[in-house]
This record gives C-alpha cells, structure tokens and sequence, in this order.
C-alpha cells in the first residue's frame, strides 16, 4: 500500500510539474508576444491609404483599378505600334503618431523625438470579397516589402508597391488578359506597417483597400 501511495504521489507530481512547464512556455510565449505589441508609449495610425494604377501613377484613389496589361505607344521603325506592357501599382499611405497616454486637458503630455515611430517594411495579403483567398488561384500571392520613414505627431507620407509586377505574370490575374473588362477579380489588400519607436518598442498598424483587376481600358493620354 505504501508503495502505491509513493508511485501515485510521484506521479501526480509529475503531471503538476509538467503542467506548470506548459503554462510556463506558452504563457511566456502569449505574454511575449503581447509585449512586442504594446510596450511603446506611443501608437501608428493610418489617416488614409491610397493607390494609382501604374498605367496612372500619379492619380491616386481610396479604391485601386489595376489593370493586368498595359497597351503603350512605341515608335517601332518610324511606325507607331502598341506594345503590352505590365506596370507595377503604388500604394500611398498618410500615417501619424501618437500617443497612448495623452495626459490631462490642462496638462496634455508632450510627444519627445523618442516617441518618434520609424517605419522599415510592410506586409500586404490579399483576399477575394466572396471569402476566397488560395494565393496563386483565387488571389495574388502574398509578399513582404521594404519601405522606411519615420512619423512624429505631424506625420506624413509613405509610397510603396502594393501590386507587385510579377504578380501581374502569374495566376489569376494572368488569366484576366484580354477580357477587356469582362471579368473583375475583386479583391481587398491587408497591408500591414512594421516598425519601432526610437527606443527600440516594436509597433505595427494595419489598413485595407479595395483593389479590382481586370484587363482595362488604357489610357489615350
């Protein structure tokens, strides 16, 4: 009887220890990541998040239409021709920080250069409106991108890729060529801003935009 009381002691104890070995690993883990997220006394926000078609860069619009092939005209021999082409699309985004703690409305708090947040790079996925989402079937395939700036309580601008060329030469999109608009792929683009304040606190910010492909109409201008 003693004996089995002692193996049953025993392992109830090993499954305690084990048990708190788990809570341990994954709590760490989850309150880790918590940290990373939110240890920065200031915060990014998105003001807008803007696109042009490359076909177009400098008109920008909250929606994007990005066309899959360009027609440009080139002079070939003393002759005009059409030549298709594939044209990257830029995204713009008008960013801004502040801070968590703003203080009292007789004593505001005052943002320091440190509160500063520095934006290195960016993640952009994408997703149909219908729920569908298998990269290279239903939507382009995901990417991340450098871009850098840093943002003070002013703010200001980045410009990035939100469409990148190559995804304009694999499927779906390469398969809405010659549609003349006929068919839309519509999607929406999570991009998400990576960055850090100036003492080292991770922050990150995430937007959406609609972007709609299809083979369109070219310009004449």
């Amino acid at each position: 009887m003693q004996r089995t009381q002692l193996a049953r002691t025993l392992t109830t104890r090993g499954i305690t220890a084990l048990a708190a070995a788990a809570i341990a690993v994954f709590g760490g883990a989850s309150c880790g990541g918590a940290n990373d997220n939110g240890r920065s006394p200031s915060y990014l926000f998105i003001e807008s998040l803007t696109a042009a078609s490359g076909a177009q860069p400098d008109s920008f619009a909250n929606v994007l239409q990005s066309d899959v092939i360009t027609n440009v005209r080139v002079q070939v021999g003393g002759q005009e021709t059409f030549q298709p082409t594939i044209f990257e699309d830029s995204g713009r985004a008008t960013l801004r920080m502040a801070l968590k703690d703003v203080g009292a409305p007789n004593v505001p708090t005052t943002p320091t250069s440190t509160n500063a947040i520095t934006v290195t790079r960016y993640r952009v996925e994408f997703r149909r409106t219908d729920g569908r989402a298998t990269p290279g079937v239903d939507v382009p395939y995901s990417f991340d991108g450098a871009a850098t700036g840093t943002f003070d309580a002013n703010g200001g601008t980045l410009q990035f890729i939100l469409v990148r060329a190559q995804a304009k030469l694999e499927e779906p999109l390469k398969s809405l060529r010659g549609g003349g608009g006929a068919i839309i792929l519509s999607t929406i683009a999570d991009v998400t801003f990576y960055g850090y304040d100036q003492n080292g606190n991770a922050v990150s910010v995430m937007g959406q935009i609609s972007i709609n492909f299809a083979d369109w109409g070219d310009p004449t201008s």
